[in-house]
């Protein structure tokens, strides 16, 4: 099996994961969750350096911060499958006194989460702060993070943008899911942004787009090439075009799934729209 189909195989169980996790409490996130499940699949099996000898220091290891925390359900698969903890646990989701809940939380320890996150808008200032963190401490590790296209329109992301610029915070990462969708509709209807990439440029960012958003072997490319112009003065913004809901045929293309959980009927079809890989929980 070559390693592509390993990570698509990866990423077929992770959508599996999410349709059952928000079926199961008729709550949550699904559509941009399956729509960024190749990205976080790639990160974290094939791009990102890391122990999952959890430690919230994280020296010596990549970091990532999950900023539009209400893709939790993407998250949580991926952090069970990494081995950060079991797989079975995925099935308290949502639920009462667990570690899992509907946006990541840091008070119950779970191992890979490093900020409590759903206030949309802070992840990048956090972020910031862990790379500058990184370079005080001789660390030659990278910061990554992850934001909703929508989220832009808190004016926090802007500033800590201007000062990532300013304060040449060249460790750092940031991708943001460019699906054009958020909870009350497209974002052109919502708060039209204009171009990002050119906004991102203008602030001093190096931008680069990965236009197949959802195609594994494009995001390695484009990770790599995000990589490579690392240390070089500037942050870096990757616009990863996604497709909301994406592998769910009837989710796909509208904001409808951003916060709504499948029936028995619909959960059976997403289900058999991606066959069972690594195992259910």
């Amino acid at each position: 099996m070559s390693r592509i189909q390993e990570l698509q195989n990866f990423t077929t169980q992770v959508r599996r994961d999410i349709l059952r996790m928000v079926h199961a409490v008729n709550s949550g996130h699904p559509g941009g969750s399956l729509g960024c499940a190749e990205f976080l699949t790639v990160l974290y099996q094939e791009v990102m350096h890391y122990s999952t000898n959890f430690s919230m220091d994280g020296k010596d290891e990549d970091l990532f911060f999950l900023s539009n925390g209400h893709i939790s359900p993407v998250y949580y698969s991926v952090l069970a499958h990494s081995g950060f903890f079991p797989v079975k646990e995925l099935a308290t989701f949502r639920k009462l006194n667990t570690r899992l809940q509907g946006h990541p939380t840091t008070h119950e320890g779970l191992p890979g989460v490093r900020i409590a996150s759903g206030s949309l808008g802070q992840g990048m200032s956090v972020a910031i702060g862990a790379a500058q963190a990184k370079k005080l401490n001789g660390d030659d590790s990278l910061i990554y993070t992850l934001h909703g296209d929508g989220e832009l329109q808190e004016g926090q992301v802007w500033e800590a943008m201007m000062y990532a610029a300013g304060k040449k915070v060249d460790n750092l990462i940031s991708t943001v899911d460019y699906n054009g969708q958020q909870i009350d509709g497209s974002t052109d209807n919502v708060m039209p942004m204009g171009d990002l990439k050119a906004k991102f440029e203008a602030f001093g960012w190096d931008v680069l787009e990965i236009k197949e958003g959802n195609d594994i072997e494009a995001i390695i490319m484009g990770l790599k090439e995000a990589k490579s112009r690392t240390g070089k003065g500037k942050p870096v913004c990757i616009l990863l075009h996604t497709v909301m809901g994406n592998g769910v045929d009837f989710m796909m293309h509208t904001h409808a799934w951003h916060g709504k959980a499948p029936n028995d009927e619909q959960l059976a079809i997403g289900l058999a729209q991606n066959a069972e890989t690594l195992g259910d929980y």
